[in-house]
């Protein structure tokens, strides 16, 4: 996982032909492009904003350490394949990050 802030995710939304725009999260497939020789040992890279982990904390009223697991595990499942373009995809994303954050807390 990398942190950036909200001018570096922009920019590497805008790199990597997604709209030049701060976002939360942004997931880099290993199995994709530079690297794809380590596929399967590595998942990718997860990239989060800092700025905009802070925002949404604060919007949701939870701490930055709660945001920044649920961005994570957002950001793996995409690693994974999942997306949530359809809604259908969009719920069982969603079910799964909720159990995901379920076995965090209970493991902690």
């Amino acid at each position: 996982m990398t942190l950036v802030d909200d001018l570096e995710i922009t920019r590497l939304a805008a790199e990597y032909g997604r709209r030049p725009r701060a976002t939360d999260v942004l997931s880099f497939s290993a199995a994709e492009g530079p690297g794809a020789e380590f596929a399967g040992v590595v998942l990718g890279d997860v990239v989060i904003s800092l700025d905009t982990a802070k925002r949404q904390a604060a919007a949701r009223g939870v701490p930055i350490a709660t945001e920044l697991d649920d961005l994570l595990i957002h950001g793996c499942l995409h690693l994974l394949g999942m997306d949530h373009l359809r809604a259908a995809d969009r719920a069982r994303m969603r079910a799964l990050e909720a159990h995901l954050r379920w076995e965090l807390r209970r493991l902690a």
